[in-house]
Parts: structure tokens; sequence; C-alpha cells
């Protein structure tokens, strides 16, 4: 659906090149759900800006459905980018106009007649769970409410893809996964290529299949989300991952020497964490009565991603020190990462 190829945008400012966007290719599939995510000031919403050329690129081509959109006439891009929705952090709403206005905005000039239109706003407004809202106006709306309404206005014009640039940011959790869960709804229901551009790695968790970290213009890491979280490459990559970890909290402790973690002569605090789909028999449990050591759990954070187990465990291990070294070999048989967080050495 989208192959962007060497794409650069530079700005001058102040007589100073700004590389926002640097030598970026990426391939999105059709109907996937695709995530871009990076700090503040890594490209990213610039990158997006440049796939429906709100931003022109400086260099590089991007095409759309096999079309090359850098190498055609205004008009024919204004014709394109109607098959291409967008939603914004902060909704972008008509203050002005009614909720039914607003979503009705894009459809004026399309050929449809006024009875047409009432009927495709009320079926948009129906399909997003706003319905009852039509006759009143933005200001009265809360904040997943306005960008329910946006997402429908994104609609009008049956997109085939559907542009998100940081669309939960201005939202509280509950409503984030709210809109997140209408996003997966509607990649479901109308077949739409979604791409959200985040700076939150629990977004990127919730929906999408593949996610581009980007980091100073660039794509430094790019997969399956799954793979991304259970073997992180880039040290960008692994600090967004720690956003959305408990099992984090260990290296605080153990910085500040926390009783939680004082260990007796001969114990190991070790963090476990799945790195392979199929890691799902009860490990803690086997290890324990197969090499008869102990493990005492500090931390445990273990949810679905993609269909599969992901996250882990920390744990004090006792134990005699053979014991401990056999039951670690064979986790690591079993794809279970193994870090060694602490070592009170062996016992004399």
């Amino acid at each position: 659906m989208i192959i962007i190829k060497n794409i650069s945008k530079t700005f001058e400012v102040s007589e100073k090149k700004i590389e926002a966007v640097q030598d970026v290719s990426l391939s999105i599939n059709d109907g996937e759900i695709f995530g871009i995510i990076g700090f503040s000031g890594a490209g990213k919403s610039t990158l997006v800006r440049c796939i429906n050329l709100l931003e022109r690129p400086t260099s590089g081509t991007v095409e759309i459905d096999g079309r090359e959109l850098t190498d055609i006439s205004k008009k024919e891009l204004r014709l394109s980018r109607k098959k291409i929705g967008m939603i914004f952090q902060h909704f972008n709403l008509m203050p002005s106009r009614t909720i039914f206005g607003n979503v009705a905005y894009p459809l004026y000039g399309s050929g449809l007649n006024k009875q047409q239109v009432h009927e495709k706003v009320r079926n948009l407004l129906q399909l997003v769970d706003i319905s009852d809202k039509e006759n009143v106006y933005p200001s009265q709306l809360s904040g997943g409410q306005k960008q329910r309404v946006a997402i429908a206005r994104a609609l009008a014009n049956d997109p085939k893809i559907l542009l998100c640039d940081e669309a939960t940011s201005a939202l509280d959790p509950q409503t984030t996964k709210s809109i997140l869960q209408l996003l997966k709804r509607l990649n479901e229901k109308l077949g739409i290529t979604v791409i959200i551009i985040t700076h939150e790695m629990a977004v990127v968790k919730e929906i999408c299949n593949r996610v581009a970290i980007m980091d100073r213009g660039r794509i430094v890491e790019e997969g399956e989300v799954f793979n991304i979280f259970a073997n992180p490459r880039q040290e960008v990559t692994r600090e967004f991952i720690k956003t959305t970890s408990n099992l984090q909290k260990i290296d605080d402790l153990t910085r500040a020497n926390s009783q939680v973690v004082a260990l007796k002569p001969g114990e190991l605090i070790v963090r476990l964490s799945y790195i392979q789909r199929n890691a799902s028999e009860p490990l803690i449990s086997t290890i324990s009565q197969k090499f008869g050591i102990c493990l005492n759990i500090i931390f445990a954070d273990i949810e679905i991603v993609q269909g599969a187990p992901i996250g882990g465990t920390v744990a004090i291990i006792s134990g005699e020190r053979n014991r401990i070294t056999a039951a670690i070999e064979y986790l690591i048989e079993k794809n279970v990462g193994v870090e060694v967080i602490k070592d009170a050495g062996n016992i004399e």
C-alpha cells in the first residue's frame, strides 16, 4: 500500500539547516496497523506529513497504492489525498460547526446530494459510536468524543489509509484504550491501513502489527511488535520498552540498596524474559522441582502481545551454586532470556 524510498526532509531555520528526516525507507502493507515511534524531535511527525505530501520531501519518493505522489500534478495530488485520512493530537475540529457539520465538511463538492450527505454522516457517527452528539458543538464534548468525531470526519471520503499523528497523546489512559480499540475495529471492518505516530510504546503494543523506531530523523529498528519487545537491538528501543514494564523497577531498588533486594550468601537476583513465542510452559515450577532450587518472585509482568506471552519475572534464586547454574542453562535452552542483576557470590 505504501512504499517510502530514501525520504529526506530538510528545513532551513535562521540560515541553519535542520535534517528532520534522513534517508528513510519503509514498506507498509495493505490493511496493516503500522506504528512509527520516537521521542520528541525524532522526526516522526514530519515523516508522516511526507506520506500525504503535506510536507514535500527534499528528496526521495512516496508511492501510495502503486502511484508515485511526488511526481503528479497538484490536481491529481488533491484527489489522491482524499484517500488518505488524517487525525491529530488536538482533534482540529471547527468550533463554530456542529458535530454533524464537522463530519459533513469534507463531503462538500463530493457530488453527493443533501440526502446522501445526511445519510453518510449519520452512518459515520454511528460507526464511531457518537450518533447522539450530532447537533452539539465540539466545546460540549470530552477529549475522547472529539477524537471520535475527528475519526468520523477522516473517514468521510472512504480513505484507504488513516494517518494518526499522536492521536491519543491528549487523552487519559482509559480513553486512549477505547480509541485504540475503535481504530482496530475500523481496521478489521473496513480493511483500512492505519499508521500510528506516537511516543508511547504502550500504544504500539496495544494494536500495531509492526513498528519502526525513529531516532534523530532515521529509522534505527523495524520489525514485528513481538520481536521488537522480545529482543530490542538498539538502546533507544530498550528505553521505550522500559516505560511499559514493571520489571525495570528492580534496577531502582538495587541502586537504592532496598531491603527487598537484600541477598544472603550464594543468592542471585535474575530477570527472566520471554524472547520467543513458544515460551509458555510453567518454567518457574519446573526448574524449582527439577534442580532443587528456590525462586522467590519479586516482580512479574506478563501479557499477551500479538497472541503470544511476553514479559517475564524478577526473582531471587537460592540453592547450591552448581544447581543454580544448571537451572539457568536450562532456561536459556528453553528460549528464556536470563539477566543476572545481582550476585551475592558463592557460599563459603
